[in-house]
């Protein structure tokens, strides 16, 4: 199948082509999956920073354990969570879902009470894993996306992200990152571009019960 194709030609890039860009059209379609992700709920406890300014992805560099993908990828894609979820934000997504489905409101209150009683039932620490987690989704899902259409990505865990949030102002937004996603073209030189997968087998992995 064509979906598994993709995903065999996909691998986490090591070395970008720093001269190869994601065109603007692209970059929407790969914004619009992120956005398209399922979500617990539906409340989409997300946003993506696009870092596009070389000046910025510099500045990102030493923060990021000196790997090089955030230097040289086309664009650095950063997801983050809130660093607060609450009530009002469960109204605002009530809101949303009213006014896009063109339903009253108060039709919609015992599917907040029951979002509402869900996060009461957190502590802070609680929310946030939870919150991260939808993140995760978003991120497997933008990386297939990303493979069938045949652009690189790494997803990368290896970087400061208190020193990501400072380079950039995501406090000022509410925001701090979770997980970061370079994108771009593999380069020639990327050895690991030919390396054979590496994976367990059905047979290993998978139980029928």
């Amino acid at each position: 199948m064509k979906i598994i194709e993709d995903l065999n030609w996909r691998y986490a890039t090591k070395e970008f082509d720093s001269s190869k860009k994601v065109s603007n059209e692209d970059l929407n379609t790969i914004l619009d999956s992120l956005i398209l992700s399922p979500s617990s709920f539906g409340l989409q406890t997300w946003k993506f920073v696009v870092v596009e300014k070389q000046d910025l992805k510099d500045k990102l560099l030493e923060h990021s354990w000196n790997q090089k993908q955030v230097v040289d990828a086309s664009h650095v894609i950063v997801l983050c969570r809130p660093t607060t979820f609450g009530d009002a934000e469960v109204d605002k997504f009530l809101e949303s879902t009213a006014s896009h489905r063109g339903q009253d409101l108060e039709s919609l209150k015992g599917y907040g009470d029951m979002m509402k009683g869900f996060l009461s039932r957190m502590d802070e620490e609680g929310k946030a894993q939870w919150m991260k987690n939808q993140v995760y989704i978003a991120l497997g899902n933008v990386m297939t996306v990303c493979a069938n259409m045949r652009i690189d990505a790494c997803p990368m865990e290896g970087f400061i992200a208190p020193k990501y949030d400072e380079v950039l102002g995501l406090a000022d937004h509410g925001l701090t990152s979770v997980v970061v996603l370079p994108i771009g073209y593999r380069a020639d030189s990327d050895k690991y571009a030919t390396a054979k997968k590496v994976r367990y087998s059905q047979e290993e992995l998978v139980i029928y019960k």
